[in-house]
């Protein structure tokens, strides 16, 4: 199986849907929002 195929049947998986529901409640908050902006920020900066 591919990588990808082993990562849709993980992500479909319980603990799958459970890490994807985590990982959504982490970026609602809004310092983890301005976390993700200045590394992106940085990121396009270094190109």
């Amino acid at each position: 199986m591919s990588l990808g195929g082993k990562l849709k049947s993980f992500l479909n998986s319980p603990k799958g849907r459970q890490m994807m529901d985590k990982g959504r409640q982490q970026m609602a908050r809004p310092e983890n929002q301005a976390k993700i902006r200045n590394l992106m920020s940085k990121v396009k900066k270094g190109r």
